[in-house]
């Protein structure tokens, strides 16, 4: 999982390692140069000026500004102090800006959606710049650091637990389930639905895709499986009308929460986004879920955007996260959509259903 996006956080890794070392190296110049340029705590003496200078001439000289030359050896004064005395290194922006411009070439080939990319670089930049590093320490555990916390600043920016939601809310809790065809949305609602009942909640499934041959019999069999309520009508039915008599079955039989399907489409299809909508008019969802797959990378995330754009979704479930080698779509969509990732499909098992959490995500990517 996430082979190729490790892989290239290590190339960025080791090339920081590189430049620091080298900078440690550069940086060794003679110390009587540094004694030299360090001001003085009492005023600045000029030997080039004579004790007979007139007083007019003093005060052109006060006023007049440090040269440049002297300027420049402050701040290498300041560096070479660090290394010299205190054995460390300090980091300018100018020092890693190479290494900055590979590692968001990086992210972006992981399909990183480019504005995350650069909030990551820059964050990355945030810690690094101006930051002291021990000689001998470990450069990569600095660089690591630096890139753990960009991460998880990005990830971490909008978290919902939707567990407590369920436990919290007035019953039923309706849920509504939306996507393009073939992203495992049926699968992960039987996941879901799984999930739930071993927490001791009552469910009951609504087969809202009327419109794909064999969907109601699809998600019949995993209800069957599962040993939860389906509510379905006829193929080809009207899926409002469906969702509707789960919500109203719920009410009567107190069931806690309602998982209702939807049929697959694609945003640019304007009669099925119509129905979608009408879905949730009619029946007021608490939280509408967005559900794709993980190795789709920037097409994910894009959709999610569109979708949250037509019908605002609550967050996010990724599928087949354990298939996905570049962890784009996982590190993008809640940064685009401003909406959570709240599950992630790690298989195809009922039990293979990962709540998400941001640290664990980020161990994965350097373990």
């Amino acid at each position: 999982m996430f082979n190729k996006l490790k892989e290239k956080l290590g190339s960025f890794k080791q090339s920081i390692g590189k430049t620091i070392d080298e900078k440690a190296v550069e940086l060794k110049e003679p110390v009587e140069e540094i004694v030299e340029v360090e001001p003085a705590e009492g005023p600045v003496s000029t030997p080039e000026v004579s004790e007979n200078v007139s007083s007019s001439s003093e005060e052109k000289l006060d006023k007049a500004e440090a040269p440049a030359p002297l300027k420049q050896k402050i701040g290498f004064a300041q560096k070479a102090k660090a290394l010299v005395f205190e054995r460390e290194v300090i980091l300018d922006g100018s020092d890693i800006e190479d290494s900055l411009w590979e590692l968001e070439m990086a992210l972006l080939e992981s399909d990183i959606a480019i504005n995350v990319a650069e909030a990551i670089v820059e964050s990355v930049k945030g810690e690094l710049v101006g930051s002291r590093k021990k000689l001998g320490k470990n450069t990569g555990e600095l660089v690591e650091n630096a890139l753990r916390s960009a991460i998880y600043k990005v990830m971490s920016a909008n978290v919902f637990d939707l567990d407590e939601y369920i436990r919290d809310a007035k019953k039923p809790v309706h849920i509504v389930f939306i996507g393009i065809n073939g992203t495992g949305k049926t699968t992960t609602i039987s996941k879901m639905a799984k999930r739930l009942k071993d927490m001791e909640y009552s469910v009951v499934i609504a087969a809202g895709d009327t419109f794909r041959a064999g969907a109601i019999d699809q998600i019949a069999i995993h209800a069957e499986r599962i040993g939860v309520k389906l509510i379905k009508h006829q193929e080809g039915g009207d899926p409002a009308a469906v969702v509707y008599d789960a919500v109203q079955h719920a009410k009567a039989n107190n069931v806690d929460v309602i998982l209702s399907d939807t049929a697959g489409r694609m945003h640019t299809n304007v009669n099925l986004m119509a129905q979608l909508k009408k879905v949730c008019r009619v029946s007021s969802p608490d939280l509408i879920i967005f559900v794709d797959e993980a190795v789709a990378g920037n097409d994910a995330v894009e959709r999610a955007q569109q979708f949250n754009a037509a019908v605002p979704i609550h967050g996010s479930i990724l599928t087949k996260t354990d298939a996905d080698s570049k962890g784009g779509a996982a590190i993008s969509i809640a940064y685009i959509t401003g909406k959570p990732i709240l599950f992630l499909g790690m298989g195809q098992g009922y039990d293979d259903l990962k709540k998400f959490d941001p640290k664990w995500f980020v161990d994965q990517l350097f373990e």
